[in-house]
């Protein structure tokens, strides 16, 4: 719990947030963050460079590998196969082993594919490494976002997954740039498009082993390799059918039925053995979490139409619009751009206000609208309407990528980072592999289908020329087409292309729906424990022994407050018996950062209500109790700023673990004070507002002085503070992402000076005279004018020697000294010489 005293205010001042420390001290410097990044950002900028570097390309690779359209589908589907099936397990090998060495190691197999690929002499072999391209991708992509949650807090967060927003738009911008210079530069050829990143994987290599400092956490490792195999089994059987469904057989079709009955078969065996595994690679409890299941659903849509734009973006340019592979790049920078933007700015704003709900809607929104818009394009369609759609989509996609990782890992705890970052990014791979393998056949088939339209009217011409150039269905070559036959073509693909997006918009639109039933929980202010430390973390630190379950929430009053139990009351430490036998529930109380809770109050009771024991947690987060027997019992945890927690816990014949996550609530609380004396001030009216003056809540202090605010959201807050026979206060004050922040208010004391100015012999008011208040050091301190009243009055005064001067007739002058809550009816007579 942090104690935030800002200026003027007593006690030491918590900043909001914070990241951890190589030393587990002081907070890291956003310089110490950047440089400890600066490896990781470089890797993932070697990889998707390698990956966008081929996509303009990809038409002329295809081309002269004698490949077609299912060809080019299918080594962009390798890819994200590969990548989709590995990435869990990625995440899962993070939990187990140093995140530093993973990198690396992902870093030199997309090297290798990368290498292998340039040499290709066959499209089939060109598709088998990039299935090892793809591997190393799945590394990256999910240690990326799991390296950023062991150092960063979730609140801070937002910030620097904009700068990796920035490094995806800056690789995926310059990939088909450069890309396409190379595809056009004759002495150099498509295959150096692949050799182009070794000499950058190389410098991130030696960055990485510099700059990134990660915890090794030692303990039992289990690798669950069956898990593994059957989630890949499943999605590559999915990924066939869907491929060759509708070009080599029916979509109705016994091999329908089989492909997918046995995808389904596969999904259920990974599901059993997932139940079953001591260390599964994806936890199946994650999904108990409504967040995280609505966050992998809504991911597995945005890669259905994250993929489709950057894909089939190639193809329409080249083959719509004839543009060069150098220009085919060029014209998606509008795309990119509103992704560089949209990241950039939604993480930087994330970070000041911990609101991230509103980013994720207007992503959905954008994104959908943006692909409609791109249903209606055709070859000839104006260039900047094309821009326009695209730089509405990538300002979507910006949006919404890191944003759903961002929103899952503020769920979970440490242990449970990489499993989760990688189930988001799992999902949005997967939306991408099955995308693009469907959004593939479909162009196929429209492609196929506008040329026979094309042919047909183009009358015999048109027949005797069959495909138009495409041999069959492969990728044309409009250089060699004849000017009606190559309209026909350019038609075709262009309006393909639009019917690929228009087909992708109902998926954007699905995860635009989902994202509304996100709840909104405000990002937490911790990074993981240990997350940039250097050295091994032992055991009981990083894995906590037991399931851990995350409890609903229970009204306050059904709970005892932490601070009403006896501190000295003994506590067992986990996994011991207490003294008073039976069956011993043990565990651990602390935050979904991993941060243990001391002084917690655990309570077990009877379903009857009866309390049967109650312990409360050591500094280590350790509890135990003694339960009768077997049986049914409620277990409920409180702590002071932390919401209370309740569960049914089944106690069998031995001892049972169970660890409890407390969820932390963001609250203000105080004490209002008189600066003199320190007397609490009873009545003293406290009002919070927002940094734009929106009043947040209002209340009067207690007899004793305090005041206290619950559920405020994180961020910058004025407090002001009103008292009679007080001066006003007022303090920025800064509200804690979890606890109760807390503040005491001292009040200087405020006299007053209030009387009437009256003139001539008969004492009537004066109007318009001038008052005016000196204090002892010849100092003005405030004047004031009268009114028809003859009235004037001086508030917030300290005690002291002052003089007042009033003018309108002759001047007058008095001493006088202020003392206690001031002077009331001190008038003023003011009349001339000859009255």
């Amino acid at each position: 719990m942090a104690t935030t005293t800002p200026a003027g205010v007593r006690g030491g001042r918590a900043k909001h947030g914070g990241h951890a420390s190589p030393d587990g001290g002081a907070p890291m410097t956003h310089r110490q963050i950047m440089e400890a990044l600066s490896g990781l950002l470089l890797g993932m900028f070697v990889a998707i460079l390698s990956s966008t570097i081929v996509s303009n390309a990809l038409p002329q690779i295809i081309s002269d590998l004698g490949g077609g359209q299912s060809a080019y589908t299918w080594v962009v589907t390798a890819s994200l196969l590969a990548m989709t099936a590995t990435t869990p397990l990625w995440g899962k090998l993070s939990d187990l082993f140093s995140k530093k060495l993973l990198v690396q190691i992902a870093l030199v197999i997309y090297v290798l594919g990368s290498a292998a690929a340039g040499l290709s002499h066959s499209a089939g072999f060109l598709i088998v490494c990039r299935v090892v391209q793809g591997i190393g991708v799945g590394g990256l992509s999910a240690l990326a976002q799991i390296v950023m949650a062991a150092m960063i807090a979730p609140r801070e967060r937002g910030r620097y997954s904009g700068y990796l927003g920035a490094t995806f738009a800056v690789a995926t911008v310059g990939g088909p740039l450069l890309g396409g210079v190379i595809t056009d530069t004759e002495w150099l050829g498509w295959r150096w498009c692949f050799y182009v990143g070794v000499p950058f994987a190389i410098i991130a290599l030696v960055v990485l082993q510099k700059t990134l400092k990660l915890p090794v956490v030692k303990r039992t490792v289990k690798v669950d390799w069956a898990g593994a195999f059957f989630i890949s089994a499943a999605v590559s059987l999915l990924l066939v059918w869907v491929t060759f469904a509708g070009d080599k057989y029916d979509w109705i079709s016994w091999q329908t039925y089989a492909m997918v009955g046995g995808s389904i078969a596969l999904g259920a065996i990974f599901l059993l053995v997932e139940s079953r595994a001591s260390e599964p690679i994806i936890p199946l409890r994650l999904f108990r979490n409504r967040t995280i299941t609505l966050a992998a659903v809504a991911s597995l849509f945005v890669g259905i139409a994250m993929f489709a734009g950057t894909v089939f973006f190639s193809q329409y340019f080249q083959l719509a619009r004839d543009k060069s592979p150098t220009m085919s790049g060029v014209m998606t920078i509008p795309m990119i751009g509103g992704l560089f933007v949209s990241s950039t700015v939604s993480g930087l704003v994330i970070t000041r206000t911990g609101r991230w709900k509103a980013w994720l809607v207007t992503g959905g929104v954008l994104v959908t609208a943006g692909l409609g818009l791109l249903g209606t394009i055709r070859y000839d369609t104006p260039y900047w309407h094309v821009a326009i759609f695209m730089a509405v989509m990538g300002l979507g996609i910006g949006m919404m990528m890191q944003n759903l990782v961002l929103c899952t890992q503020n769920q979970v705890a440490p242990e449970d980072l990489g499993s989760a970052s990688s189930v988001v990014t799992f999902f949005r791979s997967l939306g991408g592999a099955v995308g693009v393998s469907a959004l593939g056949a479909v162009l196929a088939n429209r492609v196929t289908h506008y040329v026979q339209d094309g042919l047909a009217d183009l009358g015999p011409k048109g027949a005797a020329l069959g495909h138009g150039g495409t041999g069959g269905g492969g990728i044309p070559d409009l250089d060699t087409l004849p000017g009606p036959f190559r309209t026909v073509m350019e038609t075709a693909y262009g309006h393909g292309v639009g019917d690929v997006f228009l087909y992708s918009a109902p998926f954007a639109f699905l995860a635009f729906l989902i994202t509304l039933f996100i709840k909104e929980v405000a990002l937490k202010t911790n990074a993981a424990p240990g997350g940039a430390a250097d050295e091994p973390v032992p055991a009981t630190a990083a894995a906590p022994t037991g399931d851990t379950h995350e409890l609903p929430a229970v009204a306050p009053a059904t709970a005892p407050a932490a601070e009403s139990a006896p501190a000295a009351e003994p506590v067992p430490g986990p996994g011991s018996v207490p003294p008073g036998g039976g069956i011993t529930v043990h565990g651990t109380v602390r935050t979904a950062e991993g941060a243990w809770v001391p002084q917690a109050a655990v309570t077990l009771i009877s379903l009857a209500g009866r309390q049967l024991g109650r312990a409360v947690a050591h500094t280590d987060g350790g509890y135990a109790l003694d339960a009768p027997g077997p049986g049914s019992y409620v277990l409920i945890a409180s702590a002071d700023g932390f919401q209370p927690q309740a569960s049914t816990v089944v106690v069998g014949e031995e001892a049972l673990a169970y660890d409890i996550l407390l969820s932390g609530t963001s609250g203000l609380a105080g004490t209002v004070r008189s600066a003199e004396g320190g007397q609490p001030v009873e009545g003293a009216m406290v009002i919070v507002t927002d940094v734009r003056g929106d009043v947040l809540a209002t209340g009067l202090s207690t007899a004793d002085g305090a005041f206290t605010f619950a559920e405020l959201v994180p961020g910058t807050v004025t407090v002001a503070v009103n008292a009679e026979g007080f001066r006003p206060l007022a303090l920025p004050v800064e509200i804690g992402g979890q606890g109760v922040t807390r503040i005491d208010a001292l009040l200087q004391s405020g006299a007053r000076l209030q009387g009437t100015v009256r003139a001539g012999a008969d004492g009537r008011p004066l109007a318009d005279a001038r008052v005016t208040l000196v204090d002892a050091a010849g100092n003005v301190v405030a004047t004031a004018t009268t009114g028809e009243d003859g009235a004037y009055g001086f508030a917030d005064l300290t005690t002291g020697d002052y003089t007042v001067i009033a003018t309108g007739y002759p001047p007058a002058a008095g001493a006088l000294s202020i003392t206690g809550r001031g002077i009331d009816g001190h008038d003023i007579a003011l009349s001339h010489p000859a009255e």
